[in-house]
Order: structure tokens, then sequence, then C-alpha cells
């Protein structure tokens, strides 16, 4: 076993056992590199990397490939969603270097003073469809490093230079944040749009989850219908596809053609927590019941298997078991018809199951007609269609799991569990849920105490009960999103006062001089490149979730610099969001709060209390994406600990709503009927 056993991470533990004599990232690789004179290699994947399983299996576990690599280099391995900012790094050095390519597994060598000057993906053991092989690679560098050392230095030298340039690329002409930015992106997300299928581009496809809440914002702040349309054609057809587990509920990661068929069938947490509050949010917005149902198998999901003892949230499930990808989610059509005898036919019918099977001749379930087509095929009511498949989902989910399940990651990120702590807590109060409250608080109260310090910084990554590596932009914004949703659906002051700590601390570790943000703290661990990242990946920018925390707190509490702080972050950013809005949903979301402006919604009555519920059920149920709540349960006086609740009073003794904006209120109302006026108002 080498050095990797000791590791939080299950990814590298995976390579615990490999006869690579792997480093993790850190100090000792580097002293011992510099000591040895020989350069590095540097691999960087995560659990779920299909390739990344493959080349470990082709090349780090066999004896001859490991003895080269012990021989010539010093070797590391990085989980890339426990170091972020390595992988930022030396992904954006890769992509330099291969005109734009890159992907994981990530291969690169490294001077011993952590310069690149060489890097790939993947490469397989004996030369194939244009790559050479594995080992050819290492020969080859180790001998350039020995023989030609001059340029190594040279060419490692100008892409730390490349990677240190136009760390703000974006120079707008105009930098307002108004309305016609969000138009332009409107426009352009619509150019983009695949009106067959749904979503943006073609294969493979990706579900963006921020660029259809931004679509969804749009259509509640301008009554657009062609963004409501394209948020809701792309959400019918992502659930009713492959990419969805018709049985087990969750999203994976993406699909590899552009119908949401085929899946690249690794789960992971950060989409289902964005999709399970998506789909929420659509829900609120159009009232189709079929939007909740998949919000609520999201959420029953990740509960029942994601979900750790301490209530923290795991991170990932493998696209591979049994040695083949996507094993564990196929079915053959005699198997069901085993399974279900008579019932067969209907499951048959509505998942689209044939003989011949729809990938590598086994069955992907999906729903490729509405119910009423099935329904009136097979001679049935919908409302009987849709009993017996609620009937039939349990036994075959009861035989799915008697197979070998694919391999978890229970790796706990704070990033991660921040989004789906956020999501749980809307879920919570908007479909009156005190299982997902109850989820909500478990895994908030269980991140504070593990994951934060008594000074409020953060750490990535929570094992044992115990925090780990220094915390990144992303993780202080998103679990700072998560509190002060999670405040909205208690009411515990502890939470609201929990987000406005983490925040300022992140206004004083992370800033930049032009006024944006760093994902890296100011006493960050010293890397070749101080890494910043302005658009959204897979998961919504740290800057852009930072700015939508600041600008909540600045309407709960009247500090103007919270606001510009946000301004100073976006306004950089406009042209390129309103030209490039796929890579700025996030952001796009937080300009539409801007434009819109903040309604503050302040409650004064018990939240236990009927009157007091039917009060917040008109506030919290339709979507408003641009309200804040908060409540105190007797009359609140000038010294309240959020400054929305200061001198908010009930009045006849009765729960009493105050609605307001820029804390300039309406007269304060009790009925439900009234606060449904002034919210319309």
């Amino acid at each position: 076993m080498n050095r990797l056993q000791h590791e939080t991470s299950p990814y590298l533990r995976q390579h615990a056992a490999n006869p690579v004599d792997w480093f993790p990232w850190g100090e000792e690789a580097f002293q011992v590199a510099r000591e040895q004179d020989k350069p590095i290699l540097l691999s960087i994947g995560y659990s779920a990397c299909h390739w990344c399983h493959v080349m470990a299996h082709e090349s780090f576990e066999d004896p001859a490939t490991a003895a080269l690599m012990n021989a010539l280099f010093v070797n590391i391995k990085v989980d890339r969603e426990e170091r972020p900012d390595v992988d930022s790094i030396y992904m954006q050095a890769v992509q330099t270097m291969n005109n734009g390519h890159g992907g994981w597994p990530l291969t690169v060598f490294l001077t011993p003073e952590g310069k690149p000057f060489y890097g790939g993906t993947y490469f397989p053991p004996e030369p194939r469809h244009g790559l050479p092989a594995f080992r050819q690679i290492l020969r080859g560098v180790a001998d350039t490093y020995r023989t030609r050392r001059d340029e190594v230095e040279r060419v490692g030298g100008e892409l730390q230079r490349a990677l240190s340039r136009d760390l703000l690329p974006f120079r707008p002409q105009d930098e307002a944040l108004n309305a016609a930015v969000l138009e332009t992106a409107l426009a352009n997300l619509g150019r983009s749009f695949d009106w067959r299928n749904g979503g943006f581009g073609g294969a493979p496809k990706f579900p963006q989850p921020m660029n259809l809440e931004f679509l969804l914002r749009v259509h509640a702040r301008t009554g657009a219908g062609s963004a409501l349309e394209m948020a809701r054609l792309t959400l019918t057809r992502m659930a009713r596809g492959g990419i969805y587990d018709q049985i087990g509920g969750g999203f994976a990661r993406y699909s590899v053609d552009a119908g949401w068929l085929v899946p690249h069938f690794e789960k992971m947490l950060y989409d289902n927590a964005q999709l399970s509050r998506l789909y929420l949010h659509a829900w609120q917005a159009t009232g189709d019941p079929f939007f909740r149902r998949i919000a609520e198998e999201i959420y029953d999901y990740i509960l029942r298997e994601m979900t750790s003892p301490e209530g923290l949230f795991y991170s990932a499930t493998d696209a591979d078991s049994e040695g083949e990808e996507g094993r564990f989610f196929l079915w053959d059509q005699a198997e069901i018809e085993a399974l279900l005898g008579d019932d067969a036919r209907i499951a048959i019918a509505y998942w689209g199951v044939t003989e011949q099977g729809n990938f590598e001749g086994r069955n992907i379930l999906h729903v490729p007609e509405d119910d009423a087509a099935v329904a009136a095929r097979l001679g049935l009511s919908v409302e009987t269609l849709q009993a017996k498949i609620v009937a039939i989902r349990p036994v075959l989910y009861a035989a799915r799991a008697r197979r070998v399940p694919p391999a978890l990651d229970d790796k706990v990120l704070t990033e991660w569990n921040g989004l789906m702590i956020a999501s749980l807590a809307e879920g919570a109060r908007i479909l009156g849920r005190d299982d997902y409250r109850t989820a909500a608080v478990r895994a908030a109260d269980a991140l504070l105490s593990a994951a934060v310090t008594p000074d409020w910084r953060v750490r990535r990554t929570v094992r044992g009960g115990e925090g780990k590596l220094n915390g990144y932009l992303a993780d202080y914004a998103m679990l700072a999103d998560g509190l002060l949703e999670l405040y909205q659906a208690t009411f515990e002051p502890r939470y609201f006062a929990a987000a406005q700590a983490l925040a300022d601390v992140a206004l004083v570790r992370f800033p930049a001089a032009d006024g944006g943000y760093f994902d890296t703290s100011d006493d960050h661990e010293a890397l070749l490149v101080r890494p910043r990242t302005f658009e959204d990946n897979a998961i919504p920018s740290g800057t852009a979730m930072l700015a939508h925390v600041l600008i909540r707190l600045a309407a709960y509490t009247g500090r103007p610099h919270y606001e510009e702080a946000a301004r100073g972050a976006l306004a950089p950013l406009s042209e390129a969001m309103a030209q490039v809005p796929l890579a700025f949903g996030a952001a796009l979301s937080a300009v539409d709060l801007l434009v819109n402006g903040l309604t503050e919604v302040a409650i004064a009555g018990d939240p236990a209390d009927d009157a007091t519920r039917a009060l917040l059920e008109v506030i919290q149920r339709p979507y408003r994406p641009t309200i804040i709540t908060a409540l105190t349960p007797g009359d609140a006086g000038d010294d309240a600990s959020i400054p929305l609740l200061r001198g908010r009073t009930r009045r006849g003794g009765q729960p009493t709503v105050y609605v307001c904006r820029n804390f300039v209120c309406a007269r304060p109302v009790t009925t439900p009927e009234e606060v449904a006026a002034l919210l319309k108002g």
C-alpha cells in the first residue's frame, strides 16, 4: 500500500494498492523531486470518471508501467473534487498546450517547481487512435527533461506567464447591470436552444440547471413565454429520458446523445442538488404536478442512498459496476416479464422496452410517449396507468437492489453539501415536508460543527467528523446560500448569523483588486498562480453564488456594502454574460435580482400558529425568486438581530406581515388576501 491509503478521498484510496509510488499533493512530493532532480507526473481524476478507471487499470495497475513511472518520475495523484484549485491551474495549462482540448484523467508533467511543460489526458497502453502509448510518453518526457532542460524551463515559464495573464479577461464597453444585458442573454440562449429535444446545443448534452433557472427567472420578471417554454420543454424531456433514473430517481451526469436517452451513468450530488431545486421551481411556476413528482423523487433518492449516518451528503456514484458501464441500470425484456407477470406489458409499453434493447442489447428505461398515448394503446385510463406504474416501480427497484451496485464516493464536500441543504430547505417550506427540513437541519448542523472553525473559516471536506483542506470561495458561498435558505425554512436566527459571518470572511479573504474574487483565500497554499474562475461549470461559479448571497444580505440588513460588493464582482462580466450566456447562468440570475429588486417580507407571528402558516403559504408557495422572508415569533424591538425585523409587531394580537422594498414598507396586513394583493402589486 502506498501513501494514498491515508487519504480522505475514495478516489485516492482506490489507487492505494497501485504499484505506483504515489504521493498526495503536497510539499513532500516536490521536495523529493528537487532532491532527486526528477520531473513530476501529476495525474488528476475523480471517482466517477470512467476513463480514469480505464487508465488506472491499463497503466497504474500494470507492474511494468508502474516501475517505469517510479524510476523516472515523482508521481502525484489528485482528486479534482478535493483540489479544484490544482485541477483548474493544470487543466488550463493542458488546454493551452493542446488547442483548447482537455479532460480527465488529466496527465501533466511538471518541473520540481510545479511548472507544467507537457500534458494531455488519457493515454492508452499501446498506440491507438492517433495516441502514443503511455510508456512511450513516459520515456520521451523523461528524456526531454534530462537532455533538453533549457527547453523544458522555457516552456514551463511561458505557460506560467500565460496562466497569470488576463486573470480578468473581460473588457466590457458598458459595465451597466441592466435589463438590456438580460434581454440580450435571453436572445442568445434562444439561438442555441434545441427546440426538438430541449437543452442547448447537440451531443453530448448536459442539464445546465443554472441556465434553466435563469429562464424561469426571466419568465417570472417579464412573463416571457419563450423563456418558460424553453425551461418546460427541457425539464420534461430530461425527466422522461434515460438520463433520469426512472426506477430510483436522480439524474446521471449527462447524455451522450442529443435526445437525453443514453446517459454517462454516474450520478453526482451537485447535479441532483441543483436539479431538485430547479424542478421544485418549475412546479411553482407552472403548477404541473409532474415537476413536483420529479423533485420529490430526487430528494427521496438523496435521503435514501446518498446520506451519511451523520446526515451529510455523499459526493457521487460511479458509472460502472461489475466492470461494465451502466450495467446496474439496464434491463432485459425477459427479466421484466419474469418479475411483473401480467403487468409486464404496462412497464414494457411505458418505458419503451424492446427485445433488442436500445443500449448494447439491453434497455435503458425512458418514457418515449405521453401517458395519454400509452394508456390509450393499452386500453387503460391515464389514472389506472399511473397507478400501475407507481406500483411497479418498487418491484423493479427491489430486483435491481440485488445487483452489484456502482461504487459510492462517500467523500463529503462542503460546497456540494451547501447546494443540497439549500434545495432541501426550499423543498421543506414549499412542499410542507418536515422530513426535508429535518434533513437540511442535520446536514447544516453537522457542517457547522465539523467544517467551520470558531473564527468562521471553512474546510473543504469532512471525514470522520473532522474538516480537512482550506476552503475555497465556492465552499463559503454555497454554504452561506444553503444557510440563508435554511433560515427561511426554520426562522432560526443562528442560521442567518452563520451565513452572514461566512460572507463577511469571504469579503476579507478572497477579494481581487478589480472588485472580483479569487477562488482561493489570501492565506492559501502558494501555487503556480492564484486561480480565478468566472464562468459556471457543472456548478455555479463561487463569484456568482457569493453575489446572490450578498444581494440578499443587503436586503436583510440594509447595509449597502454588501450590494456594492456584488455589483463590483458582476459588472466586469456584463458583456460576457450577454454574449456568452451559457457560461454565466448563475451570474445572470444574480443580475436579475438587481434589475428586479428584492421584496422584503417581515412577519411577526408564531410559525406554529395556523394563522401564521396561512400567511407563510401565500408568501412562499408561488415562484417568487426575488422575495426574502424573515420572521419573529413575537413582537421585535429595535435590537432584533436581523435588521429587517426591527420594530415589527403584531397588530391586534394577530400575526402581521410587512411587505417592503428598500426598507420602505406598505401598511402592515393580517390576512392572506391582503398579503397576496401586496405581493402582486
